[in-house]
């Protein structure tokens, strides 16, 4: 599946974005990052940030966010929706998650939604390695006092948290007991405008076998469980 979601956010975008649309529908995502870190106000880098699910969601209420990414195509599409939803307080620009052309102490808060748990896929061996390096980014441009968090995912179908692979279980474990993360989880439900768009859009992402489900069990609303990891830098 590596190779798979590289060509997704090499060349996939549109579709990619059609089905990040569709999850929390019931808005359980602002809340808890507003209540891990209150977000009026803040200066953001946003790690991986495609087409700008959390850059979008984020936007009314921080002062401003520096959004990257190292695929073009999803670039462009984030930057797009911000044009069309009159969003102005975002910079979007190119950048790897382990090394963003981004200022020492320069945000409030640094997030990355989705992104960082593919290094599990593509580096498996040394996922430790680049995931560090992708962390040690992330305190760099924090200025103290700030915080930086991470959202993966905790099961697609599921209605309670389970990592959908040991690689992810691990690296959740790494997370807490080797870097001191916080944790918590929440639901973020997809919600599909038919069970067709259901059928397609699960299949497209997360393959056939779910797919499958989803047609089987006629899953207009599909259960996600989001994990939330946030580390606060002292003051």
């Amino acid at each position: 599946m590596s190779d798979h979601f590289k060509q997704i956010y090499a060349g996939k975008a549109d579709q990619y974005e059609a089905l990040v649309s569709r999850e929390d529908y019931r808005h359980n995502l602002l809340p808890a990052l507003d209540g891990i870190k209150p977000l009026a106000g803040l200066e953001v880098v946003e790690f991986g940030a495609g087409t700008g699910r959390l850059t979008r969601l984020l936007a009314p209420l921080v002062k401003s966010i520096r959004a990257f990414d190292n695929a073009p195509a999803m670039l462009e599409v984030l930057t797009g929706k911000l044009a069309s939803e009159g969003i102005t307080n975002c910079i979007v620009a190119a950048g790897d998650n382990r090394a963003l052309p981004a200022a020492s102490q320069s945000a409030d808060l640094a997030i990355e939604g989705w992104s960082f748990g593919h290094f599990c896929g593509w580096y498996p061996n040394t996922w430790r390695e680049e995931i560090g390096k992708a962390l040690e980014e992330m305190y760099r441009v924090v200025r103290p006092g700030g915080t930086a968090i991470l959202l993966e995912t905790l099961g697609t179908g599921l209605e309670t948290p389970e990592p959908p692979t040991s690689e992810l279980a691990n690296l959740y474990r790494w997370l807490q007991a080797e870097h001191g993360f916080e944790h918590t989880w929440i639901r973020t439900d997809y919600h599909f405008a038919s069970l067709d768009e259901a059928i397609q859009l699960t299949r497209f992402f997360f393959g056939d076998e779910l797919a499958g489900v989803v047609q089987q069990n006629n899953l207009v609303v599909l259960p996600e469980c989001t994990g939330i990891w946030w580390w606060h830098k002292p003051a």
